[in-house]
């Protein structure tokens, strides 16, 4: 090889020199492509275990009633179980609440501008619950609703909504469910 290259003008040596080169470079790109990859191919392991993630409402509480401006605090708990093998974290609870078949309004859990090593974490076979409170206003559609809530009468709350569950490496919402 050497003498190869040594025999050759300098134009081949060039040629040479130039097409080792693009062979360098497209190898390091092929490279770089194959280990993208095996980043995507490996973060999408955890995808299914992420899925098996519970999440059912446990508790409603009237906290609080300001009845001169028609105002009830609610505090939503939700129980969140993890039924897999898989460590994760749940930064975000979207819902809406409704009472005895009305809406109420929309709420949220959110630990979004936590770090992931400061939330809640969630090891395979837990259950932990989770509060979040929402405020609503007396309404003309939800009046019944409302004297129901502030007098203590039993109600039936129902959420429907969506969890965003997530690892180190993966990240997915999944819509949910539940009544009270």
């Amino acid at each position: 090889m050497l003498r190869t290259f040594f025999s050759c003008t300098n134009s081949e040596n060039n040629n040479l020199v130039t097409l080792q080169g693009r062979m360098i470079l497209f190898a390091a790109i092929g490279g770089l492509l194959a280990l993208m990859g095996g980043i995507v191919y490996y973060s999408s392991l955890d995808i299914p275990h992420l899925e098996l993630a519970e999440i059912e409402l446990s508790n409603v509480e009237v906290v609080d009633v300001n009845s001169i401006e028609n105002r009830v605090k609610l505090e939503t708990t939700f129980l969140v179980k993890n039924p897999s093998d898989k460590t994760f974290t749940v930064p975000l609870i979207s819902y809406e609440i409704f009472a005895n078949g009305k809406s109420l309004g929309t709420g949220q859990y959110s630990t979004a501008d936590v770090a992931m090593p400061g939330r809640a974490a969630f090891y395979p076979g837990v259950e932990i619950p989770l509060k979040s409170t929402l405020q609503f206003v007396l309404s003309d559609t939800i009046t019944e609703e409302y004297k129901a809530i502030t007098s203590g009468e039993n109600v039936e709350y129902s959420v429907k909504g969506m969890i965003t569950v997530e690892t180190a490496w993966s990240l997915i919402e999944k819509e949910f469910e539940s009544t009270l």
